[in-house]
């Protein structure tokens, strides 16, 4: 089977049809777009003058061929890796459900046959950190004090509010707010760690958490290594 990557990319409000337009001249037209927002403090914003930027995030699935291909083209021909322009990261799937939405996904593209080594290379992580409405500072300023760098946030709805009040026993608003945070592997325990023990769960935050491994990355100077 080949294999499959989620291809997530955050970039400002304004590039959005830039980035949409340069995904579908590269051969990649499923994209599921949804806006979000930095998480900047406001009072650094203040000290310079600046707005918070608004912001949308790019979902696509692609092949590991085309993941290269995007990885490598981001950089050279839409500049991902200049100040503010963006961040993109890949993450492995374990399976896709059908035939059919396969070859959607696929779109005919050839992929690779060779075992993918770039996930030991990178060691990256994508952290996802659920919490309620309203507690995105806690999060973050928790995040912070273990190394996290910034995050970008997608305001959410759950639709399982019985559940965990079942598991833990406490009644959680729908109204939610999804966190992810790009980290190194040996940052992630410790982001992780602050988040459980400052906001977690049992705290006002009511905040899950979560960490998922990322092949690639574009955008991130500080954790791209230079080939």
């Amino acid at each position: 089977m080949q294999k499959m990557y989620l291809f997530i990319t955050i970039t400002k409000r304004d590039d959005s049809d830039e980035f949409t337009n340069f995904f579908n001249s590269k051969d990649v037209s499923v994209i599921y777009s949804t806006p979000c927002e930095g998480t900047v403090r406001q009072k650094t914003l203040s000290l310079f003058g600046l707005e918070k930027t608004q912001k949308t995030v790019h979902y696509c699935v692609v092949t590991q061929n085309k993941k290269n291909e995007l990885i490598k083209t981001l950089t050279r021909e839409m500049a991902i890796d200049l100040p503010n322009r963006g961040i993109a990261v890949a993450i492995p799937l374990t399976s896709m459900g059908g035939k059919r939405a396969l070859e959607m996904y696929a779109n005919g593209h050839e992929n690779d046959t060779e075992e993918e080594q770039i996930m030991q290379e990178k060691q990256m992580e994508l952290i996802v950190a659920i919490c309620e409405k309203g507690h995105t500072e806690t999060v973050m300023d928790a995040a912070r004090s273990a190394g996290a760098r910034g995050g970008t946030v997608v305001h959410a709805k759950g639709t399982g509010s019985k559940y965990t009040s079942k598991f833990f026993g406490i009644s959680i608003a729908e109204e939610k707010e999804m966190i992810y945070i790009v980290a190194s592997a040996e940052q992630k325990r410790d982001i992780m760690q602050s988040i459980m023990d400052n906001a977690g769960i049992d705290s006002d935050a009511h905040t899950i958490v979560f960490s998922l491994p990322v092949s690639d990355t574009a955008g991130l100077r500080i954790f791209d290594q230079t080939e």
